[in-house]
């Protein structure tokens, strides 16, 4: 076994000490929760799947899955190729915001057919470590960055397919700038932080006006709400509700629970939110360094989407029904040139394309995985 993983039964079942201490009493959650909740989720999948840590040189670990067919060997654990099975380009998955490896359960049997995938839960979320994360913009996008490339070297990918889905895709986008060789076709699903925030009366992309694309002036309390809430993480009334958490959970977020609905008649994935969620906050303060009111990054993509190689495709999937504008794509596709750049539109998707549309999404990313072997 390699010796940066960390065998799975050495792994840490409380949060790390911290002035959130006394929560866990008060928080119906614990990782030892977020774990029994997780493997029932991976209970479901059929192909070969090892599951472990991976050990960074500051000792930060990101919790990983790698799936191959289940027609490929397994020896010491660790699962090998066949002999006679073409060599695959693997692919990478990366979840967004608030997410974690359990999410992708709707897709991992059907990508890991014909090549490996691997999926990590994103420091900061999920059962990755939950360093301190700094207040700069730049800094906090450093971190996760370079948490993916120190992981990508111990697993030992030369290169590979990289997918990454909202505050994923974001982060998928500033690994593929700064290291343009390891990354051979970019899949940006729904990405989160590429527009500008507009401003008024200045020029779109498009060359329209403000006065033409703004929305409806936002009342003078939701305004204030905003204010305020932008003064805590994102995810902070979750843990602040104490018991009352997984009810928030499932009052607000019914959506995930009719998304996996084929697989669970419970509210095993909602639980699976709330753990993932309800743990100390980490990914979230490195979110909310980079992101300004109402979700904008600080640092729009769309400003250094030129500065990844010409000769790396990238195909963006959007959903019909997101919320995330689908114009993005678009417009990567002006900046780079339409032969380098592919928009995807799957029809009656929202956000969580890859969850809503199984089908439809695992056939549309094979075909991209296709072209690169």
């Amino acid at each position: 076994m390699d010796p940066t993983v960390a065998p799975v039964h050495n792994e840490p079942e409380a949060e790390p000490n911290s002035w959130w201490g006394w929560w866990p009493s008060w928080r119906p959650t614990s990782m030892s929760l977020l774990k029994s909740t997780e493997a029932n989720i991976l209970s479901r999948l059929q192909n070969n799947l090892w599951s472990r840590y991976v050990t960074l040189p500051n000792q930060d670990r990101i919790w990983t899955l790698t799936l191959t067919n289940k027609n490929v060997r397994k020896e010491h654990g660790q699962m090998l190729p066949s002999p006679v099975a073409p060599k695959k380009c693997p692919l990478v998955m990366v979840h967004g915001f608030g997410g974690g490896v359990g999410l992708w359960i709707h897709n991992l049997d059907a990508l890991s057919a014909s090549r490996p995938v691997y999926a990590f839960d994103l420091l900061g979320f999920g059962r990755s470590s939950r360093p301190t994360f700094p207040s700069d913009a730049v800094l906090a996008e450093e971190q996760f960055v370079t948490s993916i490339e120190l992981w990508r070297e111990y697993v030992g990918l030369d290169n590979m397919i990289l997918l990454g889905h909202s505050l994923g895709g974001y982060l998928a986008t500033s690994y593929a700038i700064q290291h343009p060789s390891r990354v051979s076709h970019l899949i940006l699903v729904d990405p989160w932080g590429f527009p500008e925030h507009p401003k008024p009366g200045v020029e779109t992309p498009n060359g329209q006006g403000a006065e033409m694309v703004k929305r409806p002036q936002l009342p003078r309390w939701v305004k204030a709400l905003a204010s305020v809430v932008s003064l805590f993480n994102p995810l902070a009334v979750i843990r602040a509700a104490g018991p009352w958490g997984p009810g928030l959970v499932n009052r607000f977020r019914p959506d995930f629970k009719r998304k996996f609905e084929e697989l669970f008649d419970d509210d095993t994935m909602t639980a699976y939110i709330y753990h993932c969620n309800a743990q100390t906050p980490s990914g979230e303060v490195g979110f909310r360094a980079m992101s300004e009111s109402l979700g904008w990054a600080k640092r729009p993509m769309l400003q250094r989407v030129h500065l990844i190689s010409p000769s790396m495709p990238i195909t963006l999937i959007y959903g019909s029904r997101s919320w995330v504008d689908s114009a993005s794509g678009e417009q990567v596709a002006q900046i780079r040139g339409p032969t380098a750049t592919r928009t995807v539109m799957i029809d009656d998707a929202s956000h969580h394309v890859y969850a809503d549309k199984p089908d439809v999404f695992n056939r549309v990313v094979r075909n991209i995985c296709n072209l690169v072997d």
